[in-house]
């Protein structure tokens, strides 16, 4: 996992070969300057870093750079990005020599630290050259956080920025920011700098400064309609409509939800646990936590009856039969009586 490199680079414990792959950008790019933080100094960056993108440029001349001495201090940083060749795609443009590449690995430059960023799933195991780099380098995924981990990561963004979550307000953080690395980190950043250092932030000021994405208010406006507060659901639709959001996409959101209800609570009734139902799905663990907990208000025919409601909806609304927004509202009043 790439958060177990972390604590290394940052006490200085760097090694010669990295190798970080996965979907998760923010992980790599935050691995990536953290790499670069540690290793260089500022009046060094201009002199002995070189990023490389191996899409567009061959493997040998990143190589090259990798073997020529540091102009000042002690190390250079050749950090290669989109190592294609790494997976079982061909590279588009760029040609690679990966058995120079293999010749580098069983012996590298001393004075260079070889970076490679993978922003892909899987990498083919079968290659050589994976197998190489698997054995020699530091291996790193940057995978898909679990409920535990983003919880930990925002306590530790917390302490960063000198500040405390409580537990409720790290839950209702996750709830209305979502799993996002990146968006989660800002709203963290954010309520640590309006608290001020030394505070203890509680689930109320979450409550009032998170901002939520439009996802997100539909998430709350399912919420309502779960717990049949059809005021507290035409509020947040209003509210939506007021920001210029598209009907037909706030429809479609809802009905994205409420499918995502049906599939995890026939999951469960099939004997599949979260984990299971969110690699089924592929949706986030936590996503399908909360769709569980919706769930259970519903029966299977109540849900396949609302997702027949939602499709007629989306019908009339291609159709032009009925004011787009009142469609909507028709659906809202009809759902708080299913």
């Amino acid at each position: 996992m790439v958060l177990d490199i972390w604590k290394q680079i940052k006490q200085k414990q760097i090694q010669p070969i990295y190798l970080v792959y996965g979907t998760e950008s923010f992980l790599i790019n935050e691995t990536k300057q953290l790499l670069i933080g540690n290793i260089l100094d500022d009046e060094e960056l201009d002199f002995n870093l070189s990023v490389y993108d191996l899409e567009e440029t061959a493997l040998e001349e990143a190589l090259e750079d990798a073997e020529t001495l540091p102009f000042i201090g002690e190390k250079r940083l050749v950090i290669l990005q989109n190592p294609v060749f790494l997976t079982s795609e061909k590279s588009k443009k760029a040609e690679h020599n990966v058995s120079k590449l293999e010749a580098y690995i069983k012996e590298p430059a001393p004075y260079t630290v070889l970076v490679f960023l993978a922003p892909y799933e899987k990498l083919d195991e079968r290659k050589k050259v994976t197998k190489e780099l698997k054995r020699n380098a530091v291996v790193a995924e940057a995978k898909r956080l679990t409920e535990p981990e983003l919880k930990k990561w925002i306590k530790e963004r917390a302490v960063q920025n000198s500040v405390e979550f409580s537990e409720g307000a790290i839950e209702l953080m996750l709830t209305l920011a979502g799993t996002n690395l990146s968006m989660l980190t800002s709203e963290v950043d954010k309520l640590a700098l309006y608290a001020g250092k030394g505070s203890r932030i509680e689930a109320d000021v979450v409550d009032k400064l998170v901002s939520r994405s439009l996802e997100q208010n539909i998430f709350n406006l399912v919420e309502k309609v779960v717990h049949r507060k059809i005021g507290d659901a035409l509020i947040i639709y209003h509210d939506l409509l007021k920001q210029n959001e598209e009907p037909l996409k706030i429809l479609s959101i809802i009905a994205g939800q409420f499918r995502l209800i049906y599939q995890v609570k026939e999951l469960t009734r099939k004997g599949y646990g979260q984990q299971q139902a969110a690699g089924i799905l592929k949706v986030h663990p936590f996503r399908v936590k909360l769709a569980a907990g919706q769930a259970r208000y519903f029966s299977e025919q109540e849900l396949a009856e609302i997702m027949g409601m939602l499709a007629d909806g989306d019908y009339q609304m291609k159709t032009g039969g009925l004011k787009k927004e009142l469609i909507i509202e028709m659906i809202l009043f009809k759902l708080n009586h299913a």
